[in-house]
């Protein structure tokens, strides 16, 4: 016997650095529900918390699910995935899914952005990431705000009011870490710093050049941090777009995979 409509529904997830977000999709891609949490501890409960909240938002049972797609850093700690895929190719089907045409794609995540050719058929073409020791931006950001003495989600309100942003260097995670330090030591204001950490961000993204319009951004970062898209923008000279629910992109593109798979 077949199962019915609504019991045709799959799990993505995208368990990051920084955070680990789930969704639950139905028929035709729509999103039934989703839920995201900090990484912390082992991944593997965190993974469960996650696809429990978005099982849950979905009013949904784990019975329900006819595949799970994982991606991310820790896509190897999902119990019962029945897919694994690349970032890159995970976040190019949900942003296609999303948009509906070739793009550059910008992804902003915790750990390492990346530039992501999307075809017209919705796969990767080319993908591009920022040197190893331009990565860990997430933890960068997290830094930042621990020494301006704010919480991670006001970092973006002192951002916001800053005239110009302070000098910091977009080389090395570390070095720009360090600036940060002796920017506070030579007075600089906590929303020039708070700027100038977004702009570091954006730099090490400019670098990788190769941005085709229309180009769009998604990822943590996007969702929690949007002063690094206007930074981008500023550098670019041109426009970048935002995906709809950027930081839930990645497990967008995972569950859809594995509805692929499933039918």
């Amino acid at each position: 016997m077949m199962p019915d409509e609504r019991a045709r529904v799959v799990a993505g997830v995208d368990a990051g650095t920084e955070c680990v977000k789930a969704v639950i999709v139905g028929a035709g891609g729509r999103v039934e529900g989703r839920a995201v949490a900090p990484t912390r501890g082992y991944f593997q409960a965190c993974v469960y918390e996650v696809l429990s909240a978005a099982l849950d938002d979905a009013q949904r049972t784990e019975s329900d699910l006819a595949g799970i797609g994982a991606t991310g850093f820790a896509m190897g700690c999902v119990p019962g995935a029945t897919l694994t895929a690349t970032d890159a190719a995970c976040h190019a089907a949900g942003a296609y899914h999303l948009i509906g045409q070739r793009m550059t794609l910008v992804n902003i995540g915790g750990r390492d952005p990346h530039l992501i050719a999307v075809a017209l058929d919705g796969r990767r073409a080319d993908a591009r990431n920022v040197r190893r020791c331009a990565a860990g931006v997430g933890s960068f950001l997290m830094f930042t705000a621990r020494h301006l003495d704010v919480l991670p989600t006001r970092l973006q309100e002192l951002a916001s009011v800053a005239d110009k942003p302070a000098a910091v260097s977009s080389y090395c995670s570390v070095f720009s870490s360090t600036a940060i330090l002796e920017r506070l030591r030579e007075g600089a204001s906590r929303e020039e710093i708070a700027l100038g950490a977004m702009h570091s961000i954006a730099e090490r993204i400019v670098e990788l050049g190769g941005f085709e319009d229309p180009v769009y951004a998604c990822g943590g970062v996007v969702e929690y941090f949007p002063g690094v898209v206007r930074a981008l923008q500023t550098l670019l000279e041109r426009e970048v777009r935002t995906v709809p629910d950027p930081i839930f992109t990645g497990a967008l593109g995972a569950a859809l995979k594995a509805m692929e798979l499933a039918t």
